[in-house]
């Protein structure tokens, strides 16, 4: 696909996705949902890309939100499906398979932060804020926000978040455990490659094997959650990687694993 909105590239195993629309600091329109979308299946069915870093352009923002001025013509029939449009993208990112680290180098707001909470690990910049501000806009939440901010943050967290429309610090985010690190902004690259390069190295069907049992497993009573868990655990010892692993392990060496 020839993006118009997106930035992508790779080094080694690590897919880089950046939203590039510097001039509306990264809004998410129905154009570049459709992108992202398709970004994603990519690097899903690409083999050689085992984690994905998604950022936006520039030092302003990662997403500040959805393009309003896209937002504000929609009728009440369009409104439902571009947010189940949203919705998707949002899922699609979250049980991509591998390892998503979102960048967060500015502004995370609304769509922005819903897009985030879709990703695995979120690295913030100390000088990011995050919020779900749609309520002064006279809506709510479209992309999930609600819902994974619910069981990410609890009640008290999300409907402060989402009554008030209030933006928080990095480091507030952090005590609520909406993001997993904040760091200096001149470190954020650096600490983001950091852990990017950690998973690269990791067995590629434990990665999903762990992202599996949590996400799908998560979503289900605790016995179903255990069968998730278990099915996976299973896989992981008929792959080549497992003999790898514990080979490496007995003598004492580090393991190199290539996703068999």
């Amino acid at each position: 696909m020839d993006y118009q909105n997106l930035l992508v590239s790779d080094q080694d195993a690590i897919r880089t996705i950046t939203v590039n629309r510097p001039d509306k600091l990264n809004a998410l329109n129905h154009a570049t949902i459709r992108e992202l979308r398709h970004a994603f299946t990519a690097a899903r069915e690409d083999a050689a890309v085992r984690v994905v870093v998604l950022t936006g352009s520039g030092s302003k923002a990662f997403v500040a939100g959805a393009d309003i001025s896209e937002l504000a013509g929609l009728t009440p029939a369009q409104s439902r499906d571009f947010s189940q449009y949203g919705q998707r993208l949002m899922r699609e990112v979250e049980t991509l398979g591998k390892p998503v680290i979102a960048r967060l180098n500015g502004f995370t707001l609304g769509g922005g932060m819903e897009l985030a909470l879709g990703c695995h690990f979120r690295i913030a910049a100390d000088n990011a804020r995050m919020g779900q501000p749609e309520i002064n806009l006279g809506v709510i939440p479209g992309f999930g926000g609600t819902q994974r901010l619910l069981r990410l943050t609890g009640r008290a967290a999300t409907l402060e978040l989402c009554l008030t429309g209030a933006p928080i610090s990095a480091a507030r985010a952090l005590e609520l455990g909406l993001v997993n690190r904040v760091v200096p902004a001149a470190e954020l690259d650096a600490e983001v490659a950091k852990l990017a390069q950690q998973l690269a190295r990791s067995a590629p069907h434990a990665l999903r094997g762990i992202l599996d049992a949590v996400i799908h497993g998560g979503d289900c009573a605790l016995d179903q959650g255990l069968e998730f868990e278990t099915q996976a655990f299973a896989v992981c010892v008929s792959t080549e990687d497992m003999r790898e692993g514990t080979r490496a392990f007995l003598e004492k060496r580090p393991a190199e694993f290539k996703g068999h």
